[in-house]
């Protein structure tokens, strides 16, 4: 090999810009690493109601680490994501010293069955809130779907002057309405909302006047509904079509 001399010069070519690039290595290791990048200041964007400005200084003190180059911003984002209220968050950079936080909040619709808080997306979340809200109850995997149907039986209930304030699947897939006014509500597996929509246009003609009395409807009937009335009100029941 000594005798070619083209290879030698090759090879020491070779090496010298490996070690060009191992030096420029180190040299921006060390530069970026310095403490003379650091992130002096942390916006954070986004409708905040039950996140609070300490809560996120708090985070920020505690998982910042790192320059401006050298913060790692995915375990950024999951230290900010571990607050109970925070649905979804984002983090960039912006220089020369910037953080830009922007945070999307649960929005609560409901609850689920005491244990848990149901947001806007169909999505279980684990927090506290006094508001007055639903209660919702059926198996873990329907939480979206029961959201979903929630919010469109709750809306054709509004012309009668009810709102929905439980609503339940079984595991039989069978649909219960629990009204504001203290109707109990039997839709049945099938054409629920189909069922709801005639039971919205008729109760007004049919029970408008007697609403107060009403204690339970069952809309499972293929040509009408039977309501039920509280104990010690007359008649006990009644059939319309």
């Amino acid at each position: 090999m000594w005798d070619k001399p083209k290879l030698i010069i090759w090879i020491a070519n070779l090496l010298y810009a490996v070690a060009a690039l191992l030096l420029l290595y180190a040299v921006l290791f060390v530069v970026l690493h310095l403490p003379i990048y650091p992130i002096k200041h942390i916006e954070v964007n986004g409708e905040l109601m039950h996140v609070t400005r300490d809560q996120l200084k708090l985070i920020a003190e505690g998982h910042l680490h790192g320059n401006f180059f050298t913060v790692d911003l995915v375990q950024t984002r999951d230290a900010f994501q571990k607050l109970p209220w925070v649905r979804n968050v984002s983090v960039r950079r912006r220089w020369p010293d910037m953080l830009v936080v922007q945070v999307e909040e649960q929005r609560e619709l409901a609850r689920w069955d005491d244990i848990a808080l149901v947001n806007t997306h169909g999505e279980m979340f684990h927090a506290i809130s006094d508001k007055d809200l639903p209660t919702f109850y059926g198996p873990g995997e329907s939480v979206k779907e029961i959201a979903a149907n929630y919010q469109l039986y709750d809306q054709m209930l509004i012309p009668i002057g009810m709102r929905v304030n439980r609503l339940s699947l079984s595991a039989r897939r069978a649909w219960q309405i629990g009204t504001d006014k203290g109707m109990v509500i039997e839709l049945g597996r099938d054409q629920m909302e189909q069922r709801l929509k005639k039971f919205v246009n008729i109760y007004p003609i049919a029970l408008g006047t007697q609403s107060g009395f009403v204690s339970y409807a069952d809309l499972r009937y293929p040509n009408g509904f039977a309501i039920r009335r509280p104990p010690g009100q007359l008649p006990a029941a009644k059939k319309a079509s």
